[in-house]
């Protein structure tokens, strides 16, 4: 959805894989200009991304519903990040995102 809506995407997760042409890597890219990132693992499956996404610089972080997690929101709000606990695929559905 994020793509068809236009938006760049680079996935991070525990395997690598494809979907949908998307590649997604396992190590942590070195990336610049992110805009938003958008959560989809558990608060403890967070914890080890901490430094990672805050060293992104992100504009945002999404929490996706089961995904909120006040102690990386705590940090983020600290970096100076904006924090919206939505689903991001509603939020692209209604131009909220």
């Amino acid at each position: 959805m994020l793509r068809k809506c236009n938006h760049e995407v680079f996935a991070l997760g525990l395997k690598a894989g494809k979907v949908n042409e998307v590649e997604i890597f396992t190590d942590k890219k070195q990336l610049t200009d992110i805009h938003t990132i958008t959560i989809y693992l558990n608060p403890q499956r967070q914890k080890e991304l901490y430094d990672y996404i805050v060293s992104l610089k992100p504009q945002r972080i999404i929490f996706n519903p089961g995904t909120e997690n006040n102690e990386l929101k705590k940090i983020a709000t600290e970096n100076n990040i904006k924090v919206v606990e939505n689903c991001t695929l509603i939020m692209l559905n209604t131009g909220s995102y």
